[in-house]
């Protein structure tokens, strides 16, 4: 299979089940922004390829769920309205995001001020795909016909689930969070 089909020479692109669309239609802005939003997910994950910390394993599967889950987010995005979806975002999948949004904030010092993004390189490019999933949030919304609920849902609960995974990193690799008040 070629990686070039030149159909979209013209500024268009298939959705599922082939429907060709502007490449700025809502639909393409959503799921193109979910794949950006992953593609910073794996350039976090490539940062902690040499480090080791308690929970890196575990660390890891979760991401590589929440990859794949992103994945089936831009797909059904990619899905005209009335048309079958092969995979769905489930009720399970939010409720995993925030399992581990509660048991990794538990393991934090609680907030008592904003923090800047950065950190290490893995805490700032989550806190980047954190706000590339509320942008993918925000243009999900944006599309004029019904979209499974589930999707919102998970995009909003994926950014917070960002939001305290780059805090988890940061403090599982000795990383000091800067508040938005304070000097280094």
């Amino acid at each position: 299979m070629k990686i070039y089909t030149k159909t979209g020479d013209k500024g268009t692109t298939s959705l599922v089940y082939g429907q060709r669309v502007s490449k700025a239609d809502r639909r393409v802005e959503a799921y193109g922004t979910c794949d950006e939003a992953n593609s910073l997910i794996g350039l976090g994950l490539s940062y902690i390829k040499n480090e080791y910390f308690e929970g890196r394993d575990e660390f890891e599967t979760v991401f590589h769920k929440i990859q794949t889950t992103l994945f089936h987010v831009g797909a059904e995005l990619a899905t005209p309205a009335g048309k079958e979806v092969k995979w769905k975002v489930t009720k399970e999948d939010v409720d995993e995001l925030e399992a581990t949004i509660d048991k990794w904030d538990s393991a934090l010092t609680p907030l008592s001020n904003f923090i800047l993004p950065g950190g290490h390189p893995a805490g700032a490019a989550l806190h980047t795909a954190r706000t590339v999933v509320r942008r993918a949030e925000r243009e999900a919304v944006s599309i004029d016909e019904e979209i499974n609920p589930l999707v919102l849902s998970y995009l909003n609960r994926l950014s917070d689930f960002l939001f305290v995974a780059a805090r988890y990193i940061n403090n599982q690799l000795g990383e000091k969070e800067l508040n938005l008040h304070e000097g280094k």
